[in-house]
């Protein structure tokens, strides 16, 4: 008996001891996140972030766009330009991704910049930098949480919303391992293991997405792992995971703002009846559902997303 609990002790000790001394490489063929930029990239500086967008047009009304969960502004190329022939288009890189600055602990400047207020109040601090007013948000995915949390918490910034398959009744880690996250050991492999499963889940997930997968080509693939080439990209995933938190749906009806709701018919990420939910709890909410669409109606029918979106904002006027 004595010797049982010797060993369930000894166990213990070694699953609570060596997770704190295991080494943690550093990551290898990393650059500093402007080493990968276009010609057309533009960087600013925004609550201690170097805030990587591109922008396309002029004049008003002005679209912030906010892509979603493991992608970047690469997730808008095709729908950038002519978006552009309506007004000032920014497209950015939201916090963790694509080629804008992953500050680690300590480097923080304005709190936890991964954080779904610190997301929020990046999206108005990047349109007081570029000197904008009022801006229609366009948020994808986890990106139409976000628009959804600057909507909430700086009204009177947003024009209207476009919420693109929007990621609201899923999404941030459950409330209940939220603990489970933030004990030492788990927090110190958490990088080890955003390391290994984003690679291999990043190319399924794409696949995933799309109504079609055959449509999606090498370059597409490629488009979207290229910032996995950045510094940092690991640590700042992972701390992203610590800080999310699902949005606060019991808020919803407060959103005053005009609210356009695109959802592909076969989106396998966030099901249309989601999309549906949210054009219900929206007290000024349209819904448009593409047919033969998964998860990124922008990147597999732009042409329709664009009717869509073109449409809403000249009713705007």
């Amino acid at each position: 008996m004595r010797r049982g609990i010797v060993i369930l002790l000894a166990m213990l000790a070694v699953l609570l001891v060596v997770p704190l001394i295991i080494p943690i490489p550093p990551l290898r063929d990393t650059v500093p996140p402007r080493e990968l930029a276009d010609p057309d990239s533009q960087f600013v500086s925004v609550r201690g972030l170097d805030v990587h967008y591109k922008v396309a047009g002029e004049g008003e009304p002005v679209l912030l766009l906010l892509h979603g969960f493991g992608a970047s502004v690469y997730s808008w190329r095709d729908v950038i330009e002519p978006l552009g022939q309506e007004g000032l288009v920014v497209a950015y890189d939201r916090p963790a991704f694509g080629l804008t600055s992953r500050p680690l602990r300590g480097e923080w400047t304005h709190g936890n910049p991964y954080s779904p207020e610190a997301a929020a109040d990046l999206a108005v601090g990047l349109m007081d930098a570029l000197g904008v007013e009022r801006a229609v948000l366009v948020g994808h995915s986890a990106g139409g949480a976000t628009a959804i949390q600057t909507a909430l918490r700086h009204p009177e910034r947003v024009q209207a919303l476009i919420l693109v398959a929007p990621a609201v009744y899923q999404g941030g880690a459950p409330t209940g391992i939220q603990p489970f996250l933030r004990l030492p050991q788990v927090r110190r492999l958490g990088p080890l293991l955003v390391r290994w499963l984003l690679p291999r889940l990043g190319t399924q997930g794409v696949l995933t997405a799309w109504y079609d997968p055959e449509q999606v080509t090498d370059e597409v693939l490629e488009g979207y792992e290229r910032p996995l080439r950045a510094e940092n990209w690991d640590r700042a995933l992972w701390e992203l995971t610590l800080a999310s938190r699902p949005v606060d749906v019991t808020r919803l009806p407060e959103i005053a703002a005009p609210t356009l709701i695109i959802t592909g018919d076969s989106d396998a990420v966030v099901p249309p009846e989601d999309s549906q939910r949210l054009a219900d709890d929206l007290p000024q909410a349209e819904l448009v559902v593409i047919r033969q669409t998964g998860h990124l109606p922008q990147e597999e029918r732009p042409d329709l997303f664009l009717d869509a979106v073109v449409a809403f904002l000249r009713g705007l006027e």
